[in-house]
């Protein structure tokens, strides 16, 4: 099992040939691969993993993918907080 996060792509440049951008992940930017997503443009969405945009994805879809990863931190929170 892999785990995907979902960024939005704020700068895009070349890097040694390669398609790379800066991808906000809540206020957190890190740079990422965009080569295997040559459609992705400026202000769109993509789902990062390794390092790798995988996929071009819809506001909406990120959005509800960040809602599910922050219930599940929350869930682990609570359970440590039992203990």
């Amino acid at each position: 099992m892999c785990l995907g996060v979902p960024g939005k792509i704020v700068e895009i440049y070349e890097t040694n040939g390669l398609a790379m951008g800066k991808i906000d992940f809540g206020g957190v930017l890190r740079e990422a691969c965009l080569t295997y997503v040559p459609e992705a443009k400026l202000g769109d969405y993509v789902l990062v993993h390794v390092g790798f945009a995988l996929n071009v994805i819809s506001e909406e879809e990120a959005k509800e993918t960040l809602a599910l990863l922050n219930e599940i931190v929350n869930l682990e929170e609570e359970i440590s907080a039992q203990d």
